[in-house]
Parts: structure tokens; sequence; C-alpha cells
């Protein structure tokens, strides 16, 4: 089994700020003994600017973006050995692999990282991901390694991600409030809205609409997703050995798996380098329960510049997405053949990705 494990600031730091090496520890324990029992393991592990902000002390004010510079880059040095050190106990070789989010934005990008990852784990290395915090410094950033994590379980076509936070899953409350249980399962289509709070945890970036809005994605491609606590001892053994006795909310995977492209164009709504308006007739092909492509007599409109083979956006007449393609045309042809009959789609069903 394949598993794509993320591991939240959270989880990592103290309640200082500092880097827990002993939960650190504890966790590469829980990795060995997985990988042990013939299981691929991918770390994606944040607490690199939690870190590094534990080893120096600045006398003079940072903005946002360089305190994320600073400390990333000294933090990061110190995460990975760590990571190295307590792997080598077990003879286990890791390596690390800092990613953007504009390293996902191409296909030929995308499979270059997929195939980096991919020899690791052929040859027996954990891959441990992060983000790029020293230059992912604009609004093309991740919402946190929570969207990474899904990038990654879905290039990598795993069998399950597991998202390691500081509570135990999603609550149909408030946490810590009388009567407030976790969610244990959620089956495809399941509206959990009215249970997601918007707080943003500590030491992280994002928090549980982040995690839900991730992990329903990922479970919508075929993947399954577990949320959990990755505080409590022993927790990714007792998840794969008895996964009753320890509460969590799971994502059921639908039964219907994504293919690889799809998966990338699912994740790739942030890349569009325009957008495509079509009517409502079109709108609803497309919305209906067959499977259909774009054809150019559904469009009404073009936005932007972009070259064959870019994402693009689609939206409704009211201007609502209803989903994300792979273009066949470049802007400016797709521009001359608006409303044309007996031309090749615009996006074909195997590159659309819809809402």
């Amino acid at each position: 089994m394949r598993l794509v494990i993320k591991v939240g600031s959270n989880v990592l730091t103290r309640s200082d700020g500092k880097l827990d090496v002993t939960r650190m520890s504890a966790l590469v324990d829980q990795v060995a003994a997985l990988r042990a029992q013939g299981h691929e393991a991918i770390l994606v592990s944040s607490g690199a600017v939690a870190s590094g902000r534990g080893e120096l002390k600045v006398d003079h004010k940072l903005d946002s973006v360089e305190q994320r510079q600073l400390f990333s880059s000294i933090g990061q040095v110190k995460l990975i050995n760590l990571y190295y050190s307590l792997f080598r106990d077990y003879g286990i070789p890791v390596g690390q692999v800092l990613t953007m989010k504009e390293s996902f934005a191409t296909r030929r990008e995308y499979l270059n990282q997929r195939a980096c990852m991919a020899v690791m784990l052929e040859n027996g290395v954990v891959p441990i991901v992060n983000e790029n915090d020293t230059v992912s410094v604009t609004e093309l950033m991740f919402t946190d390694n929570d969207e990474l994590s899904g990038l990654i379980a879905t290039m990598m076509d795993a069998d399950a991600l597991i998202i390691l936070s500081n509570i135990d899953g999603i609550y149909d409350g408030k946490p810590g409030d009388e009567g407030a249980r976790v969610i244990a399962r959620v089956e495809p289509g399941r509206d959990l809205s009215a249970y997601i709070r918007q707080e943003k945890s500590g030491f992280g970036r994002g928090g549980m609409l982040t995690k839900c809005s991730i992990a329903r994605k990922v479970a919508d491609e075929g993947i399954r997703v577990v949320i959990a606590n990755g505080r409590r001892d022993g927790i990714l053994a007792d998840l794969m050995a008895a996964p009753e006795a320890v509460p969590h909310t799971e994502f059921v995977p639908s039964p219907t798996p994504s293919s690889t492209m799809k998966k990338w164009i699912a994740h790739s709504a942030s890349f569009a380098k325009g957008v495509v308006r079509v009517n409502g007739k079109a709108a609803e092909a497309l919305r209906g329960d067959r499977a259909v492509s774009l054809l150019l007599v559904g469009v009404t409109a073009i936005d932007g510049d972009f070259e064959e083979g870019d994402i693009v956006t689609i939206a409704d007449s009211c201007g609502n997405a209803i989903g994300v393609g792979r273009s066949a045309y470049g802007s400016d042809e797709a521009r001359s053949l608006i409303g044309a009959h007996d031309v090749k789609p615009l996006i074909h069903y195997d590159y659309l990705c819809l809402e």
C-alpha cells in the first residue's frame, strides 16, 4: 500500500513554537514500522518555519515575507537533518523534495515531479516533501501543506492520504463542547458545511475548512483520506491495525477513480490561463449525467490569452465557474471558431473536470 502522510506544524511543534523532537522520533518509528510491513510512505512535513524560528533571535522587525524566507531557510536544514538521523537508525534513506505550486502548473513539470518521487520509492527512499518557503512568497502559494499533500497523493496514485493534525477529526459540533463527537465516516456527496469551523490552527496557515475541502476532492478521485490526531501515541500504527479503536474521520473514496490526467486537472484551477464562457444549453449538458466534451458551438466568449494545452476555467452565462479543462486550441484560434459546428471539441471529456 502506498501512503502519503501529512504532518502539520501543530503536530511537530511544542507550545513554545520549537520543534518537538520526541514527537518526530515517534513518528519516524511508526513510518519505519509501516515500511517493515511492506508499505510505501511519502512524508509531507511542515515545521521548517517553526524550526527556524527557534534557532535564531532577530533584533529588528521583519515583515511576514522576510520571516518566512529567513526562518524556513534555516529551519528546513534542521528539519531534514533530524529526519535523516532518525531514519538512519532504521537503515532507511530519505530524500528531500522542495516544491512550489508553480511546479504543478504544467503537465511536463507535474510528470517530472512524479518521476522523481517514483524512482525514490522504487529504490527504497522515503521522500520528505515540503513547500519551498524561501521562494514561495507570492499569491500563488499552497493554502498550506494539506493542499500540497492532496496534490502529492493524487499525483503518486496513493492508496491513502493520512492528514495528521492536532485534533481527532471533523466534529459534529465545537470540539470540547458537551456532546460534540467526531464524524467517523464521510460518504461521497455528504455535506459537512454546517460542521466546519474556519479558525486557523496555532502554527499553521490553514484550518479544518482547508482539510475538509482537500479531503473531499482527493476522495472523489478514488483515494481514501483520513484526518486524525498526530499527537496521539501510535496513531499511524492504530489506524492501520485497528482503525475502529482510535477516533478519526475517514472520507470514503469514490468507487470510480479518476485517470491520472483528470487528477492533475482537478487540482489545476488556480493555474487557469483564461476563461471560456458557455451558453445555457452547453452548461446544462456539462452538468448532466452523460459524459460530454465542450464543443465550440456552445461557447459564447473567451477571455484571456492561452496556448493549446493550457488549463482554462469554464463559466456559465452568470459567470459561475462550472469546471476546468485542458484546451485543445490556443485562445486566438478558439475565438475565431466560436459557435462553429463540425470541429474538434475545445475541451475533450478526457481532459475536463467539472465541479
